[in-house]
């Protein structure tokens, strides 16, 4: 794909995303006049808005992979791992606002979604085994609550790392050991 192609592209899936996060009835038009590119660019990559829609999930979880991967939540310290994760999801919740929960229902998204959740859970297992999080909660608790604490920060008006030092913090103090 040539540069320009490239750019645009990102340009409409980035721009798609923002959009679509706060008017989920967005025109494939008015995505394209707000990414500075012509709507024909734009159909002549999806032939639906269902396909852009596709695309800009299938980017986001891509994005995703890419944070759990440089987090290296099973060879790094449980803190240093825990704070590089949060980061980046940080990062990606910010340029990939939008949550398609429909698209959730598709069988290859679902695959995806599941094996980096299993990833993610695998981690705060660990960390519960090796004395950072409590062993008294419920099933699951730790993983909700870290979901959430991820939204809420995400739309926080300060920079990542430092959300992501307030986020650990805050979420070692609530669920981890004394």
């Amino acid at each position: 794909m040539r540069a320009d192609a490239a750019r645009n592209l990102e340009a409409v899936l980035t721009t798609g995303a923002r959009m679509l996060a706060s008017d989920p009835s967005a025109s494939i038009s008015a995505i394209a006049a707000e990414a500075g590119v012509d709507r024909r660019t734009v159909y002549r990559r999806f032939a639906s808005r269902e396909d852009l829609l596709a695309a800009i999930y299938d980017s986001r979880l891509t994005a995703v992979e890419e944070v759990v991967r440089a987090a290296r939540l099973t060879e790094s310290t449980v803190p240093v791992a825990l704070h590089r994760y949060v980061e980046g999801i940080i990062e990606v919740n910010r340029v990939w606002p939008v949550e398609l929960t429909r698209m959730r229902a598709e069988p290859s998204i679902q695959d995806r979604r599941g094996r980096l959740t299993a990833e993610v859970d695998t981690f705060l297992r660990r960390a519960t085994d090796e004395g950072f999080l409590r062993a008294d909660v419920p099933d699951g608790w730790a993983s909700r609550l870290l979901i959430q604490l991820l939204h809420l920060a995400s739309r926080e008006d300060m920079e990542a790392p430092r959300a992501a030092d307030l986020l650990v913090r805050t979420f070692l103090d609530g669920v981890g050991v004394h």
